[in-house]
């Protein structure tokens, strides 16, 4: 039976190990630095685009012009279903033909796209779906209308949650969380919202948005998820607040937001009114 070391004996056990080795991190932007310091091992994944995000900047400049029109956007992500190629008319069914063509020669223009014989075209570069470019384009949008880092598809490398944290952001000291949804609100569910929630008890953040890129109305479906996942467990039922159009505070720090009129101004007007919940009562 072997005897228990005194105090002593422990002590100087302790004193005979030398000092750990040091951790070498490589140099963080501030919004994973701030996952880092909440105990997470934040790794950047490999970004899901339909272009090389290596462009020289006038050129990605141009590929976000683009982005910011509702139906531009809706036409890329017909577009990237189409691997083999597409006629304009095949990648959106919300405009014109005329219109999708005009967007099927600005993908080419933007070196987005080739051309090919028989008025089709084909993007360059594969991507899965549309999620890796929205999250690109919102990280895009935010630091150039706000001043701010920001950083997107990171693994946060906290332990049991899933899913990559779509765009995070360190705005005045404040770690932002955006959740991006590039499909149609039927088909988000109620696994995908537990999911996200479990992500925020996970993380902390300080502001959080869950982002759809719709203009359909958010309050059909998408509203009623929230307020049943955040009622769970006998917590007091959710009171969604309606701040202007279809974007929602579900609590004074998270935010339901969709495209109607203009994503990124919602998305700031929301990120706005989340800042203003964290600052001390007026005088």
């Amino acid at each position: 039976m072997a005897t228990r070391r005194n105090a002593q004996e422990l002590e100087r056990s302790a004193a005979a190990l030398g000092p750990p080795r040091p951790v070498i991190r490589p140099e963080l932007t501030e919004p994973l630095a701030m996952l880092r310091r909440r105990g997470l091992d934040p790794r950047p994944s490999h970004p899901d685009l339909p272009f090389d995000p290596k462009l020289p900047p006038e050129r990605l400049d141009a590929v976000a012009a683009l982005l910011r029109h509702y139906a531009f956007r809706l036409f890329l992500r017909g577009a990237i279903l189409r691997r083999d190629g597409f006629t304009p008319p095949q990648a959106t069914r919300y405009v014109t033909a005329a219109k999708a063509r005009e967007m099927a020669d600005a993908c080419a223009e933007a070196g987005l796209a080739e051309r090919l014989p028989r008025g089709r075209y084909r993007l360059l570069h594969a991507a899965r779906s549309f999620g890796g470019t929205l999250e690109w384009w919102l990280a895009r949008e935010l630091a150039g209308r706000l001043s701010c880092e920001t950083a997107f598809g990171v693994r946060s490398g906290a332990s049991g949650v899933g899913g990559d944290l779509d765009v995070v952001a360190a705005v005045e000291g404040k770690l932002v969380y955006v959740e991006a949804k590039s499909s149609p609100p039927k088909h988000v569910t109620a696994e995908e919202i537990c999911a996200f929630l479990h992500r925020i008890r996970a993380l902390r953040p300080d502001v959080t948005l869950f982002v759809v890129d719709t203009a359909l109305r958010l309050s059909d479906k998408i509203l009623p998820l929230f307020a049943g996942a955040l009622g769970r467990d006998g917590a007091a039922a959710a009171r969604p607040r309606r701040l202007f159009r279809e974007t929602w505070a579900l609590t004074p720090h998270l935010f339901l937001v969709n495209a109607k009129e203009e994503l990124i101004e919602n998305v700031c007007r929301a990120l706005a009114e989340g800042l203003r919940a964290l600052a001390p009562p007026a005088p």
